[in-house]
């Protein structure tokens, strides 16, 4: 293949990724062609996902198990599933953003080397408190992962490709939680023992250290590197980043950002964020992703539990051990069903985000999960096998949905919506304000599940829902297929 811009010419590194050959006869090609270094960042990020999906999901089959071991109240339950969601939080924004200060490379090793510490930590927890903080440290590196592994991937490969692969990498999250349930239920047949849920969390721990050993051998963000003015180690990444056979190109001649700041700058700071520039990107950003983790996380998390008390023949307290498995292998199977739902969701959203655009798939997914959480009322009003037909199908709706729009599309647009020389830190604001409403579920839905009783929590996150496609057609800002650095903001900027 040939190209038909001359290669002595000055352009950013996102121009020279984006470039589209074509074949020695001019027939254009219909894809920019990925290289072998652009495969191995997109599968490195897949696996940071793939991780947060399997323990956070594990977490809903491990928790009765732990509840009895350390003999937890309600509101103690609650903190086990809210404190890794914390620690995201924290990570999103405090780790995350420290990509806009020492490089995408270098947070994207040191938030994998923090979860396989605290993930062994975890698996020989002796108490309570010492749970509690592995968890929230395994929090801390998955909050670090939504913003830097994003970006890992975003700066790293051609626009017209990047809503695809980015939602690919971002799919291995449904992925996980498969595994997560799936992987609970078989340890739980093979160790019926209240220490199986040690072994749940284990499973992961040398997948961990190996991902940790191959990031390393990954480029750093040329498109970061130019914007702090280090044009030099961005021209060299670049180079090993497109390496190909035929090499192509054989020269790169980088030209510097129109404009490019220290990184030590106060106007790169998080109050940049929210100033009238870019106020806007931070509402679509941030308030969306925050409604749609209140209905995400809670049922995701709390799904094992509904399911059982629903139409798992569940007691509110096992009567010994094998009945307490029992159930929880009951729940974990129906979960890993629903759980499939989430696969095939981000599977369409692969699919069609680079068609329909971000908008149009957040607002519509948004209303999809409202009308299963609807659906999901009226099983409770039902009895026998109208109950569980209209259980799982409200859940399974939810699920397809959720995965399809909200869940998918907040996540793909905080990462687009800022300029390089914050959108670390914008991306980890955005995550953070998700997981304030994630940790907000995950820590009350228990005690508010006793309080108020199923329908009424349904009927709130339906409220949420409906929130959430409201403010994303308010605020909408449309990036499907744009080269990031061209993206104006402001007044000015085009939100149709």
């Amino acid at each position: 293949m040939q190209t038909d811009a001359p290669h002595s010419d000055a352009r950013t590194v996102q121009e020279y990724i984006d470039e589209t050959p074509y074949w020695a006869d001019g027939t254009p090609s219909r894809d920019v062609p990925m290289t072998g270094m652009q495969w191995r960042i997109w599968t490195l990020a897949s696996a940071g996902k793939f991780f947060e999906g399997l323990v956070v999901f594990m977490t809903g089959v491990a928790l009765p198990l732990i509840v009895q071991e350390f003999q937890l109240d309600a509101m103690s339950k609650g903190m086990v599933g809210a404190v890794p969601l914390v620690g995201i939080l924290i990570g999103a924004t405090a780790l995350g953003g420290l990509a806009d200060h020492f490089g995408r490379k270098t947070m994207f090793i040191m938030e994998m080397i923090l979860f396989a510490i605290c993930l062994t930590l975890l698996v020989f927890s002796p108490n309570y408190e010492y749970l509690l903080a592995a968890l929230f440290g395994v929090g801390l590196s998955l909050g670090c992962d939504y913003p830097t592994a994003h970006m890992i991937i975003s700066e790293s490969i051609p626009s017209s490709n990047r809503g695809r692969l980015v939602l690919g990498a971002f799919g291995f999250q449904a992925i996980g939680a498969l595994a997560g349930t799936g992987v609970g239920y078989l340890i739980l047949m093979d160790v019926p023992d209240i220490s199986a849920w040690r072994w749940m969390y284990a499973t992961a721990v040398i997948p961990a250290v190996v991902v940790v050993l191959a990031r390393f051998s990954i480029t750093d963000s040329a498109p970061w590197l130019a914007s702090v003015g280090k044009m030099k180690e961005a021209r060299q990444e670049t180079s090993r980043l497109l390496r190909r056979e035929p090499p192509y190109p054989s020269e790169i001649h980088l030209a510097a950002p129109q404009t490019h700041t220290n990184k030590n700058d106060f106007t790169n700071s998080y109050g940049r964020l929210f100033t009238a520039q870019f106020r806007r990107a931070t509402i679509l950003a941030s308030v969306p992703w925050f409604l749609q983790d209140l209905s995400t996380y809670g049922i995701g998390i709390f799904t094992p539990t509904i399911l059982a008390k629903a139409v798992g023949g569940s007691h509110e307290h096992a009567h010994n051990l094998a009945t307490l498995i029992h159930q929880d292998m009951v729940a974990a199977k129906g979960a890993a069903f629903i759980d499939i739902l989430l696969l095939v969701g981000i599977i369409g959203a692969v699919l069609l985000a680079d068609r329909l655009g971000r908008i149009r798939l957040q607002v519509f997914g948004f209303i999809g999960c409202a009308a299963g959480l609807f659906i999901a009322t009226l099983s409770l009003d039902a009895h026998g096998e109208m109950q569980t037909f209209l259980l799982f199908a409200g859940f399974m709706l939810f699920s397809l949905m959720t995965n399809l729009g909200p869940n998918a599309m907040t996540y793909l647009i905080a990462g687009e919506v800022f300029p390089t020389a914050i959108r670390g830190k914008g991306a980890g604001v955005a995550a953070s304000a998700a997981k304030i409403g994630a940790a907000l579920t995950a820590f009350l839905f228990p005690v508010l599940l006793a309080d108020l009783g199923t329908k009424t929590i349904l009927y709130i996150l339906m409220g949420t829902s409906f929130l959430g496609a409201a403010t994303t057609w308010l605020y909408r800002i449309e990036t499907t297929g744009i080269n990031l650095d061209t993206l104006e903001y402001g007044d000015r900027q085009d939100c149709s």
